[in-house]
C-alpha cells in the first residue's frame, strides 16, 4: 500500500507537469484552455485522492477486519465499450443476492471510513429534514443531465468500480485529461503490456477495494462488478479470482468504434485535448481491437467454463431469456423475485432508443475500414456496404450473453 501511494504521488506530479507543458497527443501544441482547466482540475483532483488515502489509512487502524473478508464467486460483467454493459449492470444490480458499487461509493467513498462517515451524515441530514439531500439532488440533476444520451448515471445508480483504481492513478478514464501518460495506456492493454510486479500490485489493490465493499454491505453477498475497461485485464481477473464468473458483452465493431470515439469527444474537448486528433483516434482503435482479442482469449482458453458471451442484438431481443440462460450456465441461482424484475426489464430493453448520434465521416472513420481492421478480432463484422454515414445508438444499452 505504501509503495502504491509513493508511486501514485510521484506519477501525479509527473502527469500534472506533462499536462501543462507537453503536447497531449504528441502532435498538437498545449492550448491555453488546457492550461487553465488543468490549473483548476489538478489541485482538486489531488485533494480528493489525498482524502481517499487518508480513508485507507483509517481503515488500517480501525477496520482491519475487511482484510479477512472472502470474495466468493464474484460476477464480472465485461465487454467492449458501448455494448450495453451499463443497462445489463443496472438490471443485475436489482438481484437481491448481489451487491455492487454505486456512483457515490466509487467517486467519494472507496474506503470503509468514508462510507461510514457519509452514511452517518445522511442519517443526521434525514433527522433535520434532508436539506443536504435536496441540495445534492439539484446539483446532481444539473451535473449528470448532459451525460444521459451517452452514459446515464446518478449518485445512487450502479457504477463501474474501475473508479476504485483512481487513487492509484490507474482508472483508464484518466486518459481523457492525461492522454500523454504512458502508464494509463498500459491499463488499456493490461494483460499484454503491464509489467508483472505492477500488475500484481494493482490486482491486489483492486481485490482490497472489493473486500471493503463487502465488509460494509455484507460478506455473505456475491460481488457484482461491471467494467467495459476491464476487458483489457479480463484474463488477469480470471487468474486473480479463480472462482469468478464472467458475462461478456459484444457488439459489432462497425458500431462500437464510432460510438466509443463519439462518446469520449466531449471529455477530451473539456480538457483542451483535440477531439479529432488522428494519433489519439488510432490509439483508441488499437485499444478496442485488443479488447476484442483479449475477451476472445478469456472465453475460448482462459476460462471457457466460467464465461458466457452474447451480442447486443441478442440481449435486446430477449433480455430475460438471455440472463436466465447465463445464470443457468454459470451456476447462479435465479430467485423468483428477480425473475419478475427480469420480465419487466425485458420490455424496456426492446423499446429503448438512444439519443446518442454520431457521424462516421466527422470522426474520420469509414465502415469498410473498420470491418477490415476487426475482421480477425470479431468473427462476424457487419457488411460495410449497408452502413450509413450517420448513425445512432438505437439498440438497448444491454448486451447479450451466450457461450462463445
Amino acid at each position: 500500500m505504501l509503495r502504491l501511494f509513493a508511486t501514485s504521488t510521484a506519477r501525479l506530479f509527473g502527469i500534472g507537469a506533462g499536462a501543462l507543458f507537453r503536447s497531449p497527443d504528441g502532435v498538437s501544441r498545449v492550448r491555453p484552455r488546457r492550461v487553465l482547466v488543468m490549473l483548476g482540475f489538478l489541485p482538486l483532483f489531488a485533494l480528493v485522492q489525498g482524502i481517499h488515502w487518508l480513508g485507507f489509512l483509517l481503515d488500517e487502524i480501525f477496520f482491519r477486519g475487511y482484510r479477512r473478508v472472502q470474495i466468493r464467486e464474484p460476477l464480472f460483467v465485461l465487454g467492449v465499450p458501448r455494448s450495453g454493459t451499463t443497462n445489463l449492470h443496472a438490471v443485475l444490480a436489482r438481484d437481491p443476492q448481489l451487491t455492487t458499487f454505486s456512483t457515490w461509493e466509487c467517486l467519494f467513498a472507496p474506503s470503509v471510513s468514508q462510507r461510514l462517515f457519509w452514511r452517518a451524515l445522511g442519517r443526521l441530514d434525514a433527522k433535520l429534514g434532508a436539506p443536504l439531500r435536496r441540495l445534492l439532488g439539484v446539483a446532481e440533476r444539473r451535473f449528470f443531465a448532459s451525460l444521459d444520451d451517452v452514459h446515464a448515471m446518478s449518485l445512487s445508480s450502479p457504477e463501474e468500480d474501475y473508479f476504485a483504481l483512481m487513487p492509484v492513478l490507474s482508472c483508464f478514464i484518466l486518459v481523457l485529461p492525461f492522454p500523454q501518460a504512458s502508464h494509463l495506456w498500459r491499463m488499456g492493454s493490461f494483460d499484454r503490456d503491464m509489467p508483472a510486479a505492477e500488475r500484481q500490485a494493482l490486482l491486489a489493490f483492486y481485490a482490497d477495494a472489493l473486500r471493503r465493499h463487502l465488509y460494509v454491505h455484507g460478506p455473505d453477498k456475491r460481488l457484482l462488478s461491471k467494467n467495459a475497461a476491464f476487458a483489457a485485464m479480463a484474463n488477469s481477473l480470471a487468474t486473480q479470482f479463480p472462482d469468478a464468473r464472467f458475462l461478456v458483452c459484444l457488439r459489432d465493431p462497425v458500431q462500437t468504434v464510432p460510438s466509443q470515439l463519439s462518446s469520449i469527444r466531449p471529455g477530451l474537448s473539456f480538457f483542451g485535448v483535440p477531439s479529432t486528433s488522428a494519433p489519439l483516434r488510432e490509439r483508441f482503435i488499437e485499444q478496442l481491437a485488443f479488447y476484442y482479442r483479449n475477451l476472445h482469449t478469456l472465453a475460448e482458453s482462459q476460462a471457457p467454463a466460467r464465461t458466457v458471451t452474447k451480442t447486443l442484438p441478442q440481449l435486446k431481443a430477449d433480455l430475460a431469456g438471455a440472463v436466465r440462460d447465463a445464470y443457468a450456465r454459470l451456476g447462479i441461482p435465479l430467485r423468483a423475485d428477480f425473475a419478475a424484475t427480469l420480465d419487466a426489464a425485458a420490455a424496456t430493453a426492446r423499446s429503448y432508443r438512444s439519443g446518442h448520434r454520431y457521424d462516421l465521416a466527422e470522426l474520420g472513420l469509414d465502415a469498410a475500414m473498420i470491418a477490415r481492421r476487426f475482421a480477425e478480432t470479431y468473427p462476424k463484422p457487419a457488411n460495410a456496404g449497408t452502413a450509413k454515414t450517420e448513425h445512432t445508438d438505437t439498440a438497448a444499452p444491454a448486451a447479450g450473453l451466450s457461450r462463445c
